[in-house]
């Protein structure tokens, strides 16, 4: 990753790459969802200080078994690489890695706050992520991200209830409701992993406190605490 060049990207660059690396995707693994003995979620903030964009990113590590938390990392910094629609990972990766290598514990599956073969050039954060983190990701979107082409109807109102979203023929991810009464999530496979066990492994991770998976909630909330804390510095 050169985050330099990554700096002055631009829309084809960009595209460049995503088209590049698609065909590396594998959309099967060998693990079962009760497979995973560590299993992280991440997430990222936002907020402004002037003219200038910074970020900070929270990788939360939970034992796949217990559920319970097993570390929590986070970095922050000045935002440099412009946002380019369909192109957030470009943005998101610099944070995210330089989380990763705080980690101790080195999880054995990654859950993104965000999308992963659900995208235009099947290159979601969740996808483009897996490249550097060599593991299985899933992206685990909590809004649709609308796709020209993409076809899905509503799942039935009833807990771990899905339907399959296709985009020019092929099924790109899940709609799934987690919980009877709310809004469904959004599931993808990110790499090395096939849908069936993402979708296994979100169910497996939803409480009753939340639509979401545990690690990726968990993630989004030490964001948002993180985020005050810095912008109070």
């Amino acid at each position: 990753m050169d985050k330099e060049i990554w700096k002055s990207l631009s829309l084809e660059h960009a595209v460049e790459i995503q088209t590049a690396l698609r065909p590396k995707v594998i959309l099967h693994g060998k693990n079962r969802a009760e497979d995973f003995e560590t299993v992280a979620g991440v997430d990222l903030a936002y907020w402004n200080c002037g003219d200038e964009e910074y970020a900070v990113c929270c990788i939360v590590v939970l034992d796949g078994k217990t559920r319970q938390v097993i570390e929590n990392r986070y970095s922050f910094g000045k935002v440099e690489v412009p946002y380019i629609p369909g192109c957030l990972a470009f943005r998101e990766l610099p944070l995210i890695l330089e989380t990763v290598k705080k980690l101790e514990v080195q999880p054995e599956l990654y859950l993104f706050d965000g999308n992963g073969y659900l995208h235009p050039r099947r290159m979601g954060i969740a996808v483009h992520a897996s490249f550097y983190l060599n593991c299985p990701t899933i992206g685990v979107a909590k809004k649709y991200y609308k796709i020209d082409g993409a076809d899905f109807s509503m799942p039935a109102n009833e807990k771990d209830a899905y339907t399959d979203i296709l985009l020019d023929g092929e099924v790109c991810g899940r709609a799934l409701r987690t919980h009877k009464d709310v809004k469904p999530v959004f599931v993808s496979v990110g790499n090395y992993i096939d849908l069936d066990t993402a979708t296994g492994i979100v169910c497996r991770f939803v409480n009753e406190e939340s639509h979401i998976p545990l690690p990726t909630r968990l993630a989004d909330l030490e964001t948002h605490r993180r985020r005050r804390e810095l912008m109070g510095m």
